[in-house]
């Protein structure tokens, strides 16, 4: 059995999405011969805790922690109670706020967690050379957690495998960040190096996989899934002609074109306006807000701030149709949002906005589970809705999705399981 030490910032207590994907592999590791040890922080301040995802860890998993000294607790100080996360950057901040925004981007590269690195690797080395440790695997964002792998790699020469969540300069948000030239150049010369030295780096879609093996040839494009929450359970549908969108909306992700349509039609169909109600869970930029009043459907929304992710499956299950919007940004392409593996699992359809020729596009194609219109499309949206709708009245509003099993976590998991094998030659 191969032992894999897992380097990991986000880790329960911690809820969100970033926590899910290696949670779910510790979860399977055993059945594939491999016994996890999870190294995380020991008193993170997570700005979503889900006390509910302690109970699956598994029993006897090995968890060591160490403390970490996070900047925002400076912040704090000048009355910055709650410092937004990145990929909520305030478009119109406060003379103060683009300070904050401004030493954040270019005094702590690549995150606000580089403080971890240096106490992280003085405990890793000496927990390494006492144990036996078959293979260090570091998960990002944040990145700074790769800086640990990559230093334990450069003293201990060990296998290391990383695995990027989520793009790093090719990030949704990167291009906001305020950042100066040397900083930009910083974070460009950190990645490839990152890329260069670890032994296998992990992905989430094909269009960073094309991007990172320029810089390494062992890149593989291991997908987040679903697990078996809810895939037995039996929820009535709503009565309404509900369209629920799970997950944070940021400015870019605000779906402009998606409000206006919305709004015509009701103002045509005194029916439709009735019986249509948008519901969303996670958190909702003000620009967003701002927008549903402008189209005039404050009545027809509903925001709940935040649900326990086994709460999310009642409204998953019983929504008409669920909504997927990708950040209209450079990088869009390759975003894969890790909630449409969830909606897989809940086989209602699925309406997403974004390139019709990314990769979200081609994991709907591949599963006949819904349509993407791009960006610009609002009356071939418009048309769609109505279609929909239409489906609804009918009572014929349903969904015959195929190829969803490669998407199970355990599934993702074997796959994991086999690529650690292999650096482990």
């Amino acid at each position: 059995m191969k032992k894999a030490l897992i380097i990991t910032y986000y880790w329960p207590p911690s809820g969100g999405s970033g926590v899910q994907r290696w949670l779910k592999f510790v979860k399977y590791f055993r059945d594939f011969n491999v016994e996890p040890v999870v190294y995380t922080v020991d008193n993170a301040k997570y700005p979503i805790v889900d006390h509910s995802l302690l109970k699956e860890i598994p029993e006897g998993i090995e968890v060591l922690r160490q403390p970490i000294w996070e900047p925002n607790s400076i912040f704090s100080l000048f009355g910055k109670k709650n410092i937004e996360s990145a990929g909520f950057l305030n478009p119109n901040p406060s003379f103060f706020g683009k300070i904050i925004q401004y030493i954040r981007a270019n005094y702590f590269i690549p995150d606000a967690r580089k403080f971890w690195i240096k106490p992280s690797v003085s405990y890793l080395e000496k927990y390494i050379s006492k144990n036996k440790i078959d293979v260090i695997v570091t998960t990002g964002p944040p990145h700074s957690v790769h800086l640990i792998g990559l230093q334990l790699k450069n003293r201990l020469n060990c296998k290391w495998i990383a695995d990027f969540r989520d793009p790093w300069t090719e990030i949704d948000y990167f291009h906001q960040l305020p950042l100066t030239k040397s900083a930009i150049k910083k974070h460009h010369s950190l990645e490839q190096e990152v890329l260069k030295r670890a032994d296998a780096v992990l992905v989430v879609g094909n269009t960073i996989k094309e991007n990172f093996s320029k810089y390494n040839n062992s890149v593989y494009t291991i997908t987040n899934g679903f697990d078996d929450e809810i895939m037995d359970t039996v929820i009535e549908l709503d009565s309404k002609f509900s369209l629920t969108h799970i997950g944070l909306m940021n400015s870019d992700r605000n779906p402009k074109m998606f409000w206006e349509v919305l709004n015509e039609i009701s103002n045509e169909n005194v029916q439709f306006s009735q019986d249509m109600v948008v519901k969303l869970i996670g958190k909702v930029s003000s620009e967003v807000l701002n927008c549903i009043i402008k189209n005039n459907l404050s009545k027809k929304v509903e925001i709940i701030n935040y649900l326990l992710h086994k709460e999310v499956f009642k409204y998953q299950m019983q929504s008409q149709i669920l909504l997927l919007f990708l950040n209209n940004v450079p990088s869009a392409k390759g975003i894969i949002t890790g909630k449409i593996f969830e909606y897989l699992s809940s086989k209602r359809p699925i309406l997403a906005i974004g390139p019709s020729n990314g990769d979200l596009a081609n994991i709907l194609k591949l599963t006949n589970s819904g349509t993407i219109i791009d960006f610009n499309e609002k009356q071939l949206l418009k048309s769609y809705i109505l279609e929909l709708y239409h489906l609804f009245l009918a009572h014929k509003l349903e969904l015959n999705s195929v190829n969803i099993e490669q998407y199970h976590r355990k599934e993702l998991t074997k796959k994991v399981s086999e690529i650690i094998n292999e650096v482990c030659k």
